[in-house]
């Protein structure tokens, strides 16, 4: 059953659970990022726990999941799950927003329409239309007498997410650089070095080339889960990207790199439709090291060696298992990825999600982001689909950060 709910109108939700998609057509000059906020009654979050973004896409609840957005024809979706009966102490309502990252605004945007869709009901947002707002309260959903209930509110804000956060009670700190601010969330491990200008016990965001809560350097030997908040770590001339996994099978490894002028290269010692073999990029800014067997017989590794300059934005290394190479399960083969800057510091990302489907070729454990306060690590855990050998593709994504989308690039020649 389909239902049309207008601005400033609310409705009973036939189910606590379900989600929202938030749709729109494709333009070059529009780049939409959805994020949620969870809310005490007075409207203001409780912490960095409190948003879910791109970095950080599921609460720990359970409440709220975002979903990486999909092409569907000429059509961009925004999707997040929503359990309403996993609400977290204190938090009464989730607010749906959006926000217009290249400034061009939502009067550009064509075809904005969402839908909360739970059991078999659907219910269409549809808004008026907007002239320079670059942030947007999209709806509310809430608690009610014990009940599940959607507001349509479509309210906007000049100021986009900047506006968003100090609406839910989160102070925003600009740089000298004044560049676009991010909700991005770090997560804490010992011993660190804290950043002493942030602190997420008072909702402080810094705006860096990645802004980011709560930005706090991580030493020694640090393991990672998909879910988990990102860390970051000193930059050193040399930084290593080494994968690992259990003699029986090969694995290749190869890394994509995002430049400042938005073009992906492709450093792999194998090439693919279109995409000739390339060991190195910029003079060894990334270079592969070759098949490189561990010290171990039970073990094989392969090495990415980074020397980071200003011009690359993010490298994301790529584990990968052609059909004709010998295919094998990431799990099976516990295939893990170290990231060392040689000076104390060491991120392990392992491939604890996969699973025994030995036609799954590709892994992207996480993504380096290089920022000038250190390298942004993000553990993300993606996998192409079955029986794909299509490399993945980055872009800009919202705020700055670049996105990985899996089986979008060029098909893997046979090695």
């Amino acid at each position: 059953m389909n239902q049309f709910l207008q601005m400033g109108a609310n409705a009973v939700l036939s189910s606590p659970k379900g989600n929202v998609t938030v749709s729109y057509e494709i333009s070059n000059s529009i780049d939409i990022s959805l994020t949620a906020f969870l809310l005490t009654d007075s409207d203001k979050v409780q912490g960095d726990s409190g948003i879910i973004f791109y970095n950080q896409p599921k609460s720990s609840s359970g409440v709220a999941t975002l979903i990486p957005s999909e092409q569907v024809g000429n059509t961009i979706v925004h999707k997040i799950n929503f359990d309403m009966s996993k609400v977290p102490d204190g938090i009464t309502k989730i607010a749906i927003t959006l926000t217009e990252d290249n400034s061009t605004g939502f009067s550009n945007v064509k075809n904005l329409m969402a839908e909360i869709s739970t059991d078999n009901t659907i219910i269409q947002l549809t808004p008026s239309s907007f002239t320079n707002e670059n942030g947007i309260v999209v709806l509310e959903l809430y608690l009610r007498n014990g009940q599940t209930k959607a507001r349509s509110i479509w309210r906007g804000f000049d100021s986009g997410l900047e506006g968003l956060c100090k609406n839910y009670g989160v102070e925003v700190e600009n740089d000298e650089q004044n560049r676009p601010s991010e909700p991005k969330t770090i997560q804490k491990q010992t011993p660190i070095e804290p950043d002493k200008t942030l602190t997420v016990s008072e909702n402080k965001y810094k705006q860096n080339t990645l802004s980011s809560i709560s930005l706090e350097k991580v030493k020694g030997k640090i393991s990672l889960d998909k879910g988990q908040k990102p860390v970051i770590i000193d930059k050193t001339p040399e930084i290593t990207a080494t994968v690992s996994w259990e003699t029986g099978t090969d694995y290749d490894i190869y890394a994509l790199v995002y430049t400042k002028d938005g073009k992906q290269i492709d450093v792999a010692m194998f090439g693919a439709k279109g995409t000739p073999p390339l060991r190195g990029f910029g003079n060894g800014a990334v270079e592969h090291m070759g098949d490189i067997r561990g010290n171990s017989r039970s073990t094989k590794t392969e090495v990415i060696k980074l020397r980071l300059n200003n011009d690359i934005l993010a490298v994301v290394p790529v584990v990968y298992s052609a059909q004709s190479n010998g295919t094998g399960s990431f799990y099976r083969y516990k295939v893990s990825m170290s990231i060392d800057n040689h000076n104390g510091t060491s991120v392990t990302i392992v491939a604890k999600n996969a699973n025994n489907n030995d036609r799954i070729y590709s892994c992207v454990p996480g993504i380096l982001h290089n920022t000038h306060d250190g390298i942004i690590i993000s553990p993300l855990e993606l996998y192409s689909a079955p029986d794909s050998e299509r490399r993945p593709k980055l872009r800009m994504g919202s705020s700055n950060m670049v996105e990985v989308i899996m089986d979008k690039g060029p098909i893997n020649d046979y090695k």
